[in-house]
């Protein structure tokens, strides 16, 4: 099987990666790069488990063969702190419960901080809306809504103080 140099940013890094024509971006991120908190799931686009943003959208990375995203810019769970600072969306997350044995929330942290970036100030049903492609099978989503919601107020107060 032949191999194509691809060049991607993944969490603001530049990377260069020979890759065989049937890998996924999961392949890619997991096995070539280490960035092992992109969960392997389902591997068909079910679970959410392998969501990433790709250029600002949600994306099942196990999904999206890695050729497709030459030239394209990753964000993974990895790159969403800054150093020891957690992002507020993962301080939500720990602060509410949000999460147990942990699987789904690299995914549903992801999740919503695509839906925050588009969406400061979502409803309910906008939260339940982006979430709908990560499923959860420990919590429930009552406290993944709530630190979402959480997540919305705190970013949107520590805005409003610069």
């Amino acid at each position: 099987m032949t191999t194509e140099l691809i060049s991607l940013v993944v969490n603001g890094e530049a990377h260069q990666v020979l890759v065989k024509p049937n890998w996924t971006l999961l392949d890619v991120l997991r096995d070539e790069l280490n960035l092992t908190g992109t969960k392997r799931g389902c591997d068909t686009g079910c679970c959410g488990a392998c969501t990433v943003i790709v250029d600002g959208k949600t994306v099942n990375s196990c999904l999206m063969l890695a050729m497709k995203a030459d030239g394209r810019n990753i964000l993974t769970i990895e790159g969403l702190a800054r150093g020891d600072k957690l992002h507020p969306i993962q301080e939500a997350f720990i602060e509410k419960g949000a999460l147990q044995c942990g699987f789904c929330t690299p995914g549903m942290v992801l999740s919503a901080k695509a839906l925050l970036d588009e969406n400061p100030s979502p409803t309910e049903e906008d939260i339940k809306t982006a979430i709908a492609g990560n499923l959860c099978r420990c919590t429930g989503y009552i406290q993944i809504i709530e630190a979402i919601q959480a997540a919305a107020r705190n970013l949107a107060g520590s805005a409003s103080r610069r």
